[in-house]
Protein backbone atom coordinates (compact mmCIF):
# COMPACT_ATOMS: atom_id res chain seq x y z
CA UNK A 1 0.00 0.00 0.00
CA UNK A 2 1.33 3.68 -0.72
CA UNK A 3 1.47 6.02 2.01
CA UNK A 4 0.47 9.56 0.76
CA UNK A 5 3.77 11.71 1.26
CA UNK A 6 3.82 14.23 3.93
CA UNK A 7 4.57 17.61 3.19
CA UNK A 8 8.00 18.61 3.93
CA UNK A 9 8.86 21.85 6.57
CA UNK A 10 10.09 24.57 5.21
CA UNK A 11 13.82 25.29 6.09
CA UNK A 12 13.42 28.31 8.64
CA UNK A 13 17.11 29.56 7.02
CA UNK A 14 16.12 29.87 3.52
CA UNK A 15 13.82 32.76 2.64
CA UNK A 16 10.61 32.22 1.30
CA UNK A 17 10.66 33.71 -2.28
CA UNK A 18 8.98 36.94 -2.52
CA UNK A 19 5.58 37.10 -4.93
CA UNK A 20 6.36 39.27 -7.90
CA UNK A 21 4.61 42.89 -7.31
CA UNK A 22 2.26 44.21 -10.10
CA UNK A 23 4.34 46.99 -12.08
CA UNK A 24 2.43 49.84 -12.15
CA UNK A 25 2.73 52.39 -14.98
CA UNK A 26 3.73 55.10 -12.06
CA UNK A 27 6.45 52.55 -11.48
CA UNK A 28 8.12 52.76 -14.63
CA UNK A 29 10.41 55.03 -16.23
CA UNK A 30 8.03 57.99 -18.36
CA UNK A 31 6.85 57.53 -22.11
CA UNK A 32 8.22 60.92 -22.71
CA UNK A 33 11.62 62.49 -24.36
CA UNK A 34 12.54 65.30 -22.97
CA UNK A 35 14.57 67.58 -25.60
CA UNK A 36 13.36 71.17 -25.26
CA UNK A 37 13.48 74.15 -22.76
CA UNK A 38 10.37 73.98 -20.34
CA UNK A 39 9.81 77.88 -20.37
CA UNK A 40 9.65 80.62 -22.84
CA UNK A 41 12.64 82.50 -23.87
CA UNK A 42 13.15 86.01 -23.74
CA UNK A 43 13.94 88.23 -26.74
CA UNK A 44 12.71 85.53 -29.15
CA UNK A 45 10.30 86.80 -31.71
CA UNK A 46 6.90 85.06 -32.20
CA UNK A 47 6.23 83.67 -36.00
CA UNK A 48 5.02 86.29 -38.68
CA UNK A 49 2.57 83.44 -39.57
CA UNK A 50 0.31 81.32 -38.65
CA UNK A 51 -0.09 79.91 -35.22
CA UNK A 52 -2.74 79.81 -32.46
CA UNK A 53 -4.58 82.89 -31.54
CA UNK A 54 -5.62 83.79 -27.77
CA UNK A 55 -8.74 82.37 -26.35
CA UNK A 56 -10.31 83.23 -22.70
CA UNK A 57 -12.98 80.65 -22.17
CA UNK A 58 -16.73 81.67 -20.64
CA UNK A 59 -16.41 78.50 -18.17
CA UNK A 60 -13.43 76.77 -16.92
CA UNK A 61 -13.13 73.29 -16.77
CA UNK A 62 -12.23 71.09 -13.74
CA UNK A 63 -10.01 69.10 -16.10
CA UNK A 64 -6.18 69.08 -15.24
CA UNK A 65 -5.22 70.55 -18.84
CA UNK A 66 -6.35 71.54 -22.65
CA UNK A 67 -5.95 69.79 -25.12
CA UNK A 68 -4.86 71.55 -28.43
CA UNK A 69 -4.43 71.13 -31.73
CA UNK A 70 -2.28 72.61 -33.70
CA UNK A 71 -3.86 72.04 -36.75
CA UNK A 72 -7.56 70.73 -37.82
CA UNK A 73 -7.24 66.91 -38.00
CA UNK A 74 -4.85 67.04 -35.15
CA UNK A 75 -6.93 64.81 -32.87
CA UNK A 76 -7.66 65.98 -29.95
CA UNK A 77 -11.25 65.00 -29.62
CA UNK A 78 -10.23 61.44 -30.29
CA UNK A 79 -7.30 61.58 -28.13
CA UNK A 80 -9.16 63.09 -25.14
CA UNK A 81 -11.50 60.15 -25.52
CA UNK A 82 -8.90 57.57 -25.64
CA UNK A 83 -7.28 59.17 -22.48
CA UNK A 84 -9.93 59.65 -20.12
CA UNK A 85 -8.66 62.68 -18.78
CA UNK A 86 -8.41 66.76 -19.93
CA UNK A 87 -10.49 69.11 -21.81
CA UNK A 88 -10.97 69.36 -25.66
CA UNK A 89 -12.32 72.99 -26.05
CA UNK A 90 -12.91 71.92 -29.84
CA UNK A 91 -11.37 75.18 -30.62
CA UNK A 92 -7.58 75.78 -32.31
CA UNK A 93 -6.43 78.09 -29.80
CA UNK A 94 -4.69 78.76 -26.52
CA UNK A 95 -6.45 78.87 -23.68
CA UNK A 96 -6.12 82.09 -21.00
CA UNK A 97 -7.65 82.82 -17.97
CA UNK A 98 -8.98 85.89 -17.46
CA UNK A 99 -7.07 85.97 -13.87
CA UNK A 100 -3.25 85.47 -12.84
CA UNK A 101 -3.97 81.29 -12.59
CA UNK A 102 -1.67 79.53 -15.25
CA UNK A 103 -3.09 76.84 -17.42
CA UNK A 104 -1.69 73.32 -18.32
CA UNK A 105 -1.54 72.79 -22.21
CA UNK A 106 -0.88 70.15 -24.16
CA UNK A 107 -0.43 70.26 -27.85
CA UNK A 108 -1.34 67.70 -30.50
CA UNK A 109 -0.23 67.31 -34.29
CA UNK A 110 -0.59 64.43 -36.50
CA UNK A 111 3.53 63.26 -37.64
CA UNK A 112 2.80 64.53 -41.82
CA UNK A 113 4.64 67.17 -42.86
CA UNK A 114 1.59 69.63 -42.57
CA UNK A 115 1.09 68.75 -39.14
CA UNK A 116 5.19 69.10 -38.04
CA UNK A 117 4.91 72.63 -39.74
CA UNK A 118 2.15 73.63 -38.04
CA UNK A 119 3.39 72.31 -34.43
CA UNK A 120 6.75 73.60 -34.91
CA UNK A 121 4.89 77.55 -35.42
CA UNK A 122 2.96 76.95 -32.55
CA UNK A 123 5.76 76.08 -30.29
CA UNK A 124 7.42 79.15 -31.79
CA UNK A 125 4.78 80.86 -30.43
CA UNK A 126 4.98 79.42 -26.77
CA UNK A 127 8.52 80.10 -26.88
CA UNK A 128 8.50 83.88 -27.80
CA UNK A 129 5.91 84.32 -24.92
CA UNK A 130 2.99 84.80 -27.21
CA UNK A 131 0.64 82.81 -24.50
CA UNK A 132 0.98 84.09 -21.28
CA UNK A 133 0.32 82.00 -18.35
CA UNK A 134 0.19 78.99 -20.45
CA UNK A 135 2.15 76.19 -18.93
CA UNK A 136 3.36 73.96 -21.96
CA UNK A 137 3.40 70.18 -21.39
CA UNK A 138 4.66 69.30 -24.39
CA UNK A 139 3.82 67.84 -27.93
CA UNK A 140 1.68 64.73 -28.76
CA UNK A 141 2.78 63.67 -31.76
CA UNK A 142 0.02 61.32 -33.41
CA UNK A 143 0.99 58.83 -35.87
CA UNK A 144 -0.91 59.91 -39.80
CA UNK A 145 -0.18 56.24 -41.23
CA UNK A 146 0.48 52.88 -39.45
CA UNK A 147 4.21 51.79 -40.52
CA UNK A 148 7.70 53.48 -39.43
CA UNK A 149 7.68 57.46 -39.98
CA UNK A 150 9.76 57.90 -43.08
CA UNK A 151 12.96 59.51 -42.25
CA UNK A 152 12.70 62.50 -43.19
CA UNK A 153 9.90 62.96 -41.32
CA UNK A 154 11.75 61.90 -38.35
CA UNK A 155 13.92 64.17 -38.88
CA UNK A 156 11.82 66.94 -38.48
CA UNK A 157 10.04 65.56 -35.86
CA UNK A 158 13.28 65.61 -33.96
CA UNK A 159 13.94 69.14 -34.98
CA UNK A 160 10.25 69.85 -33.29
CA UNK A 161 10.28 68.27 -30.23
CA UNK A 162 13.82 70.61 -29.65
CA UNK A 163 11.57 73.47 -29.49
CA UNK A 164 9.03 71.76 -26.73
CA UNK A 165 9.57 70.52 -23.32
CA UNK A 166 8.06 67.01 -24.03
CA UNK A 167 7.66 64.77 -26.89
CA UNK A 168 5.35 61.68 -27.11
CA UNK A 169 4.07 59.43 -29.97
CA UNK A 170 1.24 58.14 -30.22
CA UNK A 171 1.38 55.37 -33.14
CA UNK A 172 -1.25 54.62 -35.05
CA UNK A 173 -4.32 53.00 -33.87
CA UNK A 174 -6.69 51.12 -36.30
CA UNK A 175 -9.51 51.37 -34.38
CA UNK A 176 -9.47 55.22 -34.03
CA UNK A 177 -10.33 54.69 -37.71
CA UNK A 178 -13.56 53.34 -37.51
CA UNK A 179 -14.87 54.66 -34.01
CA UNK A 180 -17.71 56.04 -34.67
CA UNK A 181 -19.72 59.49 -32.17
CA UNK A 182 -20.48 58.75 -29.09
CA UNK A 183 -19.13 54.95 -28.98
CA UNK A 184 -16.04 55.81 -27.18
CA UNK A 185 -12.93 55.49 -28.99
CA UNK A 186 -10.28 52.49 -27.60
CA UNK A 187 -7.07 53.22 -25.84
CA UNK A 188 -4.28 51.49 -25.24
CA UNK A 189 -0.74 51.15 -23.52
CA UNK A 190 0.58 54.67 -24.89
CA UNK A 191 -2.48 56.59 -24.13
CA UNK A 192 -2.70 55.11 -20.59
CA UNK A 193 1.11 55.82 -19.69
CA UNK A 194 0.38 59.31 -21.45
CA UNK A 195 -2.78 59.88 -18.86
CA UNK A 196 0.03 58.96 -16.32
CA UNK A 197 2.87 61.18 -17.39
CA UNK A 198 0.58 63.96 -17.56
CA UNK A 199 -0.98 63.13 -13.84
CA UNK A 200 2.25 62.96 -12.43
CA UNK A 201 3.92 66.22 -13.88
CA UNK A 202 0.27 68.42 -13.19
CA UNK A 203 0.43 66.74 -9.44
CA UNK A 204 3.82 67.73 -9.21
CA UNK A 205 3.49 71.36 -10.33
CA UNK A 206 0.28 71.74 -7.99
CA UNK A 207 2.50 70.38 -4.86
CA UNK A 208 5.51 72.71 -5.64
CA UNK A 209 5.27 75.74 -3.33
Amino acid sequence: MNRQQEPLERNPWVPEPAAPRPVAYADRPPSYVRLGPTAPHRGLDPPSRGGLPLWTPNELPAAPWWWVGCHGGAGTTTLSQAVGIGADSGIRAWPVRPDSRTTHVVIVARTHARGLIAAQTVARQWAAGHATGVVLLGLVAVADAPGRLPKDLRDSLRFVAGGVPRLWRIPWVEGWRSAAPGNGVPGGRETVRLAADLSGLVSARQETP
